[in-house]
C-alpha cells in the first residue's frame, strides 16, 4: 500500500517514534504513587491529554496510529471520551492529508439525555458501521476497560471490531482482556519503555 509505505519507512517511524516519547516524557509523564482509574495502583502516570493537545504530540500520535489503521483496512476510528477525543481529530485530518481518509467517531460514556440521545457521535445520518471494519482506540491501556465500553458500542452498531489502538500499553492486562473479546491490542509504547 503506496499510502502506508511513505508514511512507514523504518527510518522515519523510528524518528516519529523517538520524537513522540520525547514529547510524552517532557509534558505527560509523572513519577510518584497513583490510583489508576481501574483502581489498580502505579507509580507511573501518564496524562497524555497534554501531549495530544500539543501541536506536534498530535501531530506524531496520529502519525503513529494511521500506518496501522490503513494496514488493517478500517473505515472508521474511534474511541470512549475523552482519552480518545484528542488523537481522533488529528488522525482525521491526517487521513485526509494522506490521501486516504479514516472516518472517526467518539463514544460517549452515558447516552445525550436530549436531542438524539446518541451514544456514538460522528456519524452522518446516512452513515453507518454496519458490516464495517472499526479501529478502537484510546490513549492509555491499562486493564482496557474503556477500549472494552468502546468495543462494545461499536459492535451493537453493527462495526466489525478485530483490532485496538493505543499509544501506551500498561501491560496490566488489557490484552489479555481484549484477546477473550476477539480483539488485538497494537500500541506504539509498553509502560517499560519509561522505566
Amino acid at each position: 500500500m503506496a499510502a502506508v509505505a511513505r508514511i512507514h519507512n523504518d527510518d522515519t517511524l523510528k524518528r516519529d517514534r523517538d520524537a513522540l516519547l520525547e514529547v510524552i516524557k517532557a509534558r505527560s509523564f509523572r513519577r510518584g504513587h497513583f490510583v489508576l482509574s481501574s483502581g489498580k495502583e502505579s507509580d507511573l502516570y501518564f496524562n497524555l491529554k497534554s501531549t495530544m493537545m500539543d501541536p506536534q504530540g498530535s501531530y506524531l500520535a496520529a502519525k503513529a496510529c494511521l500506518p496501522i489503521a490503513l494496514e488493517l483496512g478500517v473505515e472508521f476510528a474511534g474511541g470512549l471520551e475523552l482519552g480518545a477525543v484528542p488523537m481522533l481529530g488529528a488522525l482525521a485530518a491526517l487521513s485526509w492529508q494522506e490521501g486516504h481518509p479514516v472516518k472517526t467517531f467518539l463514544v460517549r460514556k452515558k447516552a445525550k439525555a436530549h436531542g438524539t440521545k446518541e451514544s456514538i457521535e460522528g456519524l452522518s445520518q446516512t452513515e453507518s458501521f454496519e458490516g464495517r471494519k472499526v479501529l478502537v482506540v484510546d490513549d492509555v491501556a491499562s486493564t482496557g476497560g474503556s477500549i472494552i465500553t468502546a468495543i462494545h458500542a461499536a459492535r451493537e452498531a453493527g462495526g466489525i471490531v478485530t483490532d485496538a489502538f493505543a499509544l501506551i500499553d500498561r501491560e496490566m492486562g488489557s490484552e489479555k482482556a481484549l484477546k477473550e473479546l476477539g480483539v488485538q491490542l497494537h500500541s506504539i509504547f509498553k509502560e517499560n519503555d519509561f522505566r
